[in-house]
């Protein structure tokens, strides 16, 4: 795992809004183009209608220009492994691959890595529009 991509994550996630759960995740991207893209959780009033922290690193990466992953790190605190959601695992899938890593970390380090195609099996695809 890069040590930049979590201190990456771990910093974004000290930035979370997370007033409603109380529960503060980060995430990093590590794009194709050799940079990191961090993002956190937003949440608001209308719960559950925030963002989640892969949503929002993956907002800074397409909005800098880059369009491929090549590795990511989520990072939440607790005792049980933060993974990326449903949904959040069908956005990485839509700019990752299956053999893309998912580092579940908690503010110690890491706790787990994973396969994307592991996380989400027979993900829906562009493909499946053809």
């Amino acid at each position: 795992m890069n040590s930049y991509l979590f201190e990456a994550a771990k910093a974004a996630m000290a930035h979370a809004h997370a007033p409603y759960s109380n529960f503060a995740v980060g995430a990093a991207i590590l794009a194709e183009d050799g940079r990191i893209y961090a993002g956190c959780n937003v949440e608001n009033a209308s719960f559950p209608e925030g963002w989640c922290a892969e949503t929002s690193a993956l907002g800074a990466m397409v909005t800098a220009g880059a369009k491929r992953i090549r590795e990511v790190v989520v990072v939440g605190d607790g005792e049980r492994l933060t993974t990326p959601c449903g949904g959040c695992r069908q956005r990485l899938a839509e700019f990752a691959g299956p053999e893309t890593l998912v580092h579940a970390c908690g503010p110690q380090g890491l706790r787990q890595t994973f396969r994307l195609g592991d996380l989400l099996p027979a993900a829906f695809e562009k493909g499946h529009l053809a």
